[in-house]
C-alpha cells in the first residue's frame, strides 16, 4: 500500500509541474459551475475571501521569527499546511483576475519587464 500512495503522489507532483495558470483558471470555473458558486464570485467577495486566506496563511508564520529559506525546521505537518494556505491565495487570486478580466500571466510577465526598466540589474 505504501508503494501505491508514493507512486500517486509522485503523479500528482508530476501533474502539478504541467500545470499552467489557464488550467487553474479553467478548472476553479468548472468547480464554481457546478457548484452554482459563480453567483457569489464578484470581485469584492473573491477579494475579501483571498484576504482571509492571507490571514491564515501569516498565522503560520506568526511568532516565529525569521525563518531559514526551504524552512528545514519545520515538521512536515505544518509545510504541509502552508501549502494549502498558499494554495487557497493563489486560487483566489487566480479566479479574482478572471472575474475582473485580467490576464494575470499576461500582466505578471509585465510586471517583471516594468520592474527591469524601474530598477536595473547594473545599481
Amino acid at each position: 500500500m505504501e508503494g501505491d500512495d508514493e507512486i500517486k503522489k509522485q503523479e500528482i507532483e508530476e501533474k502539478a509541474m504541467d500545470v499552467t495558470l489557464k488550467d487553474l483558471s479553467k478548472k476553479l470555473e468548472d468547480f464554481a459551475k457546478a457548484r452554482d458558486w459563480e453567483q457569489y464570485h464578484s470581485p469584492r467577495n473573491l477579494l475579501l475571501a483571498m484576504v482571509a486566506e492571507v490571514g491564515e496563511l501569516s498565522e503560520i508564520f506568526m511568532w516565529k521569527g525569521e525563518v531559514a529559506q526551504g524552512l528545514p525546521n519545520w515538521d512536515e505537518s505544518v509545510k504541509e499546511h502552508l501549502g494549502e494556505e498558499l494554495s487557497d491565495v493563489l486560487l483566489y487570486l487566480i479566479r479574482l483576475a478572471d472575474i475582473c478580466g485580467v490576464d494575470l500571466g499576461d500582466a505578471a510577465l509585465k510586471k517583471i519587464i516594468k520592474n527591469a526598466v524601474k530598477y536595473p540589474a547594473n545599481k
